[in-house]
């Protein structure tokens, strides 16, 4: 594991800037040189503009290691064309949700459409308001699907729904298929508020280590949403703090 190889950033956590070419420049600011990128910058319903968003980023030295978070129902024509940009775009995962009223139906759908691009959607956990929040909903959701759909771990919203998040990289190691490396702190009333990684309540060091013995080698996303103006001195701090985690 190449962290600054393998370490991108959640476009979401750049929204204050609105053109790709920004995003982009920001990102190689960082030192980095992969993205998620999310409906901020990219309609994924517009087939014609896939070329010129795509060819932002390649341009400017910027993989899109995926793409997201993206809600599924069972239209599978809806659902498609999130699967083309990321097929054009090379990225192997789609970060997602699913429409609970669309259960199972959105499942199946999803698991064809992955076959045919050859791409994995992982569960985006939101937190303890989400349905699929919990590890209890995830194993459901595991037991009754195949393995294109896995997990995008956020690990802060997994503190905000009291899970671990070196116990859910360990126990779902088989379909952890991304990560959003994000840290919460939360006020008396439980309301989270975003921090640099690490000083919060993950446990970054014992997340990276589990990482390395697992051999992940899925999208490893950054996301800090504080500061929407001037992010990049928090994202330098989390940049550096996740490399000496790493070892």
């Amino acid at each position: 594991m190449n962290i600054m190889e393998d370490l991108g950033v959640q476009s979401y956590a750049l929204r204050g800037f609105k053109t790709n070419q920004q995003v982009a420049d920001k990102i190689k600011e960082l030192g980095l040189s992969k993205v998620e990128i999310c409906g901020v910058h990219a309609d994924f319903s517009e087939e014609d503009n896939f070329d010129k968003t795509i060819a932002v980023y390649k341009n400017a030295g910027v993989d899109i290691a995926c793409i997201g978070v993206e809600s599924f129902g069972a239209d599978a024509k809806a659902a498609e064309s999130r699967f083309k940009f990321a097929k054009l775009a090379g990225a192997k995962v789609i970060s997602a949700d699913f429409d609970l009223d669309t259960v199972p139906d959105c499942y199946r759908t999803v698991e064809q459409l992955g076959d045919k691009y050859d791409i994995n959607v992982a569960i985006h956990n939101h937190g303890a308001q989400h349905w699929l929040g919990s590890g209890r909903m995830l194993r459901h959701v595991f037991a009754n699907t195949n393995k294109r759909i896995g997990l995008h771990m956020d690990t802060a919203w997994a503190l905000d729904s009291r899970e671990d998040p070196v116990a859910m990289a360990k126990e779902f190691h088989e379909r952890l298929y991304g990560l959003h490396i994000k840290d919460f702190v939360f006020d008396r009333a439980s309301q989270p508020e975003d921090v640099v990684v690490g000083e919060g309540n993950l446990k970054l060091k014992e997340l990276m280590t589990t990482l390395k013995e697992q051999n992940f080698n899925g999208p490893m996303i950054l996301e800090y949403e504080g500061d929407v103006d001037n992010p990049i001195p928090a994202l330098k701090k989390c940049v550096q703090a996740i490399c000496e985690a790493a070892g």
